[in-house]
């Protein structure tokens, strides 16, 4: 969680009404708590993930490129775009785009994109990504059910064209289907 998170979490806490306000350091305390233990579970593997923005679009910065990813119900896909790219109108699906751009020219470059996704109780949830191209913009879009309230952890790898590793980034929405 970066700094700025965190400073916000405890901000928050400052503006509890009066009649709380001996709750305020147990609260803050509470929260740098559970903070300090989440960071020391980051465990001791050689590669660093980057970590998404938690709401929005995000991106992450991989070098030579930046991968830009989002995921959204698709119900929020206007009708004639879905039909255009065969993606099923629910509220209870989940789509994920992943877009990958070279920092030199601003322009899509093709990649490798594979993903892993659990929620958070562990299921596997199933997302074949699949290559759309218009004019030079280069997309890998992938759906999934989802269930009302569910937490999906994306873990996506990614490989640029011409890129000899890949790059391994995760990030998580919350779905709403209420």
């Amino acid at each position: 969680m970066r700094a700025s998170a965190i400073g916000y979490s405890l901000a928050s806490y400052r503006h509890l009404p009066g009649e709380n306000a001996g709750m305020k350091p147990i609260i803050a305390a509470t929260v740098l708590s559970i903070v300090t233990t989440l960071a020391a579970c980051g465990g001791g593997g050689d590669k660093t993930v980057p970590q998404a923005q938690l709401e929005g679009d995000s991106f992450a910065d991989i070098g030579d490129h930046v991968v830009h990813f989002s995921a959204m119900s698709t119900d929020q896909i206007p009708p004639e775009v879905a039909k255009a790219y065969g993606i099923v109108r629910s509220k209870n699906r989940a789509m994920l785009n992943v877009s990958v751009v070279e920092q030199s020219s601003g322009k899509g470059v093709a990649a490798l994109v594979t993903v892993k996704t659990v929620n958070l109780t562990g299921q596997l949830k199933n997302i074949t990504m699949r290559k759309i191209t218009e004019g030079d913009a280069i997309y890998y879009i992938g759906e999934s059910p989802v269930a009302n309230r569910e937490t999906l952890v994306f873990d996506i790898s990614v490989t640029p064209e011409g890129a000899d590793e890949p790059s391994e980034l995760r990030f998580q929405r919350q779905f709403y289907s209420d």
